[in-house]
């Protein structure tokens, strides 16, 4: 581990930021005061309901459905709060989080932040706050397209890229259409791009009483806070963005260079195991893409087993061992679970899957990926068969353990096809931002979903410094599973100190 020197920082940089979205007709909104109390009732799972409890806070942010129409309908988003424990006068203000996904749960994230960090000087200075953004979670309404016994039984598929099976422009429409009948209209559907998110996030910003927004986002929530950056710089106190998603990147890039970083970590995973006896993917690494096809492909037209009156497809085996690739700490677990999966049992790797897609223990879900995907079609643009075919086909190339082996005849769809509205995102995003405040952006050199050199890209256009962390993990930050990020993370956060640009962290 490497120690960090800092530097002091905090003035924005010297050009003036793009002028912010008018806030004209939105006074009631900005002006409102968040009446925190209990979080009974905000909870979508047994288990969100035993976290949401004191000490955290609850309430509900109220902002419009459409910005541009301010006195049309009103949607709730749902937020939650832990008081910071210092004494009057040493509170900063707000710290606002973002878990990623996008889709994931800034409530829940919030309590497991709040644990992870619980002897830091951050739950002392700042008031540590998530919110459930649009369309997600506790927020209402909330997207919601299959019900739990469908995802149970693997019906819920929402993207084909690389897995086995076929949309239709039939298929496009009829999941729009579900998607739309249960989240309340196809209005909903067409408004929980990031846009409008950055939006409410500025709302609940001076909702929180902070002149500044200080802002911890990972992942996906990179590209939260980069869009908010780009939309309301002036209203940026601080801002860490770990785990960068590249804001120049269309979505079939983006998804090619993660493949890419899943394959790299499945073959680390390979030479791993390969060391132990018995090891399910064969003693010679070279070979493991193979052995792990001929695993899984008799999957597609055979489901196993896997407990409780499940089965498991190649669909959730696949998604369940790329879940496991994103932290090395449960690369063990997944390694049991190839190894029961050889003997016809695919109770471990699906509940792998499950843990990642939200599923409760107690069998009920989250709206994690139905979220996801509201989020992600309205913020890509969408592409044609023949894209779509062309990006199946090049992720199998780039990366091959996840190739079903068949090739896929007739149409091919992009999911998001049906989908209400037009997307609104814009990409590229947050190119050359001018007068935000020095970001932290967090960079893992072996980061399988967002990779290292996002890192630099980001910083590059809004304004930042990078920590590079050597290791092979995706988001390190707000977990606090390293010490060195963890002062990093916190001298920033406080005193605005950056460290400087030669430093690093090793896992």
């Amino acid at each position: 581990m490497l120690i960090l020197s800092a530097a002091c920082t905090g003035a924005p940089n010297s050009a003036e930021s793009e002028p912010r979205p008018s806030t004209a007709g939105l006074e009631a909104y900005y002006g409102q005061k968040l009446s925190f109390g209990s979080c009974a009732g905000y909870g979508t799972t047994p288990g969100e309901k035993k976290q949401y409890v004191e000490p955290f806070e609850c309430a509900r942010l109220t902002v419009p459905l459409d910005y541009q129409k301010p006195k049309g309908r009103t949607i709730q988003v749902a937020v939650l709060r832990l008081p910071a424990q210092a004494a009057v006068g040493q509170r900063i203000g707000s710290l606002v989080l973002n878990p990623g996904g996008p889709g994931g749960s800034g409530m829940t994230q919030a309590t497991t932040f709040s644990a992870a960090h619980a002897k830091s000087p951050l739950l002392r200075r700042f008031d540590v706050v998530g919110f459930d953004p649009r369309g997600v979670g506790s927020s209402t309404p909330a997207i919601s397209c299959f019900t739990d016994a469908e995802r149970d039984r693997g019906e819920d598929q929402t993207t084909l890229l690389a897995s086995s099976g076929q949309w239709s422009e039939e298929d496009t429409r009829r999941l729009a259409e579900r998607c739309a009948k249960g989240s309340g209209g196809t209005e909903i559907l067409s408004a929980v791009g990031t846009r409008n998110v950055a939006r409410d996030m500025d709302v609940l910003r001076s909702a929180l009483g902070d002149e500044k927004l200080t802002f911890a986002g990972q992942s996906y929530g990179t590209r939260l806070g980069a869009v908010y950056a780009e939309m309301f710089g002036r209203n940026v106190r601080a801002m860490v963005l770990d785990g960068v998603t590249d804001p120049t990147l269309q979505n079939p890039q983006r998804r090619l260079t993660q493949q890419a970083g899943f394959q790299q970590n499945f073959e680390k995973l390979a030479a791993s195991c390969a060391a132990s006896r018995d090891c399910p993917l064969g003693a010679d690494p070279a070979r493991a893409t193979e052995v792990f096809q001929q695993l899984v492909q008799p999957l597609i037209d055979k489901p196993v087993p896997a407990g409780k009156g499940r089965t498991l497809n190649f669909n959730q085996a696949t998604g369940g061992v790329t879940a496991a690739l994103y932290y090395p700490e449960t690369w063990p677990t997944l390694i049991k679970g190839l190894a029961q999966l050889k003997q016809g049992d695919g109770a471990q790797i699906l509940k792998i899957g499950d843990v990642f897609g939200g599923r409760d223990a107690s069998g009920v879900w989250t709206n994690f990926l139905e979220a996801n995907l509201a989020v992600n079609c309205n913020d890509e643009m969408r592409r044609t068969p023949e894209e779509e075919a062309r990006l199946r086909a090049d992720i199998v190339r780039t990366s091959p353990f996840v190739a079903t082996g068949r090739t896929v005849e007739g149409v091919t769809r992009d999911a998001c096809e049906s989908w209400p509205g037009e997307p609104s995102l814009g990409i590229p995003y947050a190119q050359d931002v001018k007068g935000v405040p020095t970001s932290l952006v967090i960079s893992v050199t072996g980061d399988p979903a967002t990779p290292y050199a996002a890192g630099k890209v980001l910083a590059d256009e809004i304004g930042g410094t990078v920590l590079t962390v050597e290791g092979a993990r995706h988001t390190v930050a707000q977990e606090a599973v390293n010490p060195c990020v963890n002062a990093a993370f916190a001298a920033y956060l406080i005193d605005l100190k950056v460290p400087a640009q030669d430093r690093r962290c090793r896992l």
